[in-house]
């Protein structure tokens, strides 16, 4: 591996003590739309085949940095998980001429027992087999692969905003520890990516939040090898959630 890549923090607020879940709608939204530039920034320089956006908050989560923030990198590699999903989806569509995430969503939205937020843009849920307790993704509802894309308007970065701000101050009545990463499609162009690779990507992938609390007393994961305990179903961490009131 080359010793390449590029590593940058976005601090959130002036503030030292203001968490991101305590920002107003239109802030939040501004985080978003400086994830947005910066994702797209990166991904101009083709050394890069992948851009990563994290937030790592609390102590049990390893915040590095007291200040609320986020964090950026970019590497000539993409990160297995993220190259798990990539070939996930890319078989799922060769299979089905479907997306996997689009057929997921579909059936969360029909079935509502593992949905949190939802409304005609954006949906978060307790995903089946969660590795860790009130483990929430947050989709898109429309089919899209790039964040930096779909998330360009002053709009979409208010409705976002609105459904993860809910988001984030139900999970903190849980835990105020926990890893938030940013799921989205590989830079396409970069000069390390084989000719012809991810041809489907704007068909089959489809990008997200994923949202892990870090639970004191909880089951740990074993995630050396992938595998999870988890002691607190899907449906119960999504009822338990949508029962929260949340206000701010």
């Amino acid at each position: 591996m080359r010793n390449l890549g590029a590593h940058e923090i976005v601090v959130e607020h002036p503030s030292h003590n203001l968490l991101l879940s305590q920002l107003s709608v239109e802030h939040i939204a501004q985080v978003l739309g400086t994830f947005v530039s910066r994702i797209a920034d990166l991904k101009r320089d083709r050394r890069f085949r992948y851009v990563t956006v994290f937030r790592n908050q609390g102590t049990a989560a390893g915040q590095e940095f007291e200040h609320p923030h986020s964090e950026i990198t970019a590497t000539p590699f993409i990160p297995r998980r993220v190259g798990y999903e990539l070939r996930w989806s890319q078989a799922h569509f060769e299979l089905k001429e479907r997306c996997l995430a689009c057929d997921l969503i579909k059936q969360e939205l029909s079935e509502q027992v593992r949905t949190v937020e939802w409304d005609d843009m954006f949906v978060a849920f307790c995903p089946y087999a969660s590795r860790v307790p009130y483990e929430t993704w947050l989709f898109p509802v429309n089919h899209h692969c790039a964040f930096e894309e779909d998330v360009a308007s002053g709009i979409s970065q208010l409705r976002l905003a609105r459904v993860l701000k809910s988001v984030l101050l139900r999970l903190e009545v849980i835990s105020p520890a926990y890893h938030l990463v940013l799921h989205t499609c590989p830079n396409v162009n970069a000069k390390f990516e084989r000719t012809g690779n991810w041809q489907t990507l704007a068909d089959d992938y489809h990008w997200h939040l994923e949202i892990l609390p870090a639970v004191p007393g909880k089951s740990k994961p074993y995630t050396v090898k992938e595998v999870y305990c988890n002691s607190v179903t899907p449906e119960n961490a999504a009822r338990e959630l949508r029962r929260m009131a949340v206000s701010g």
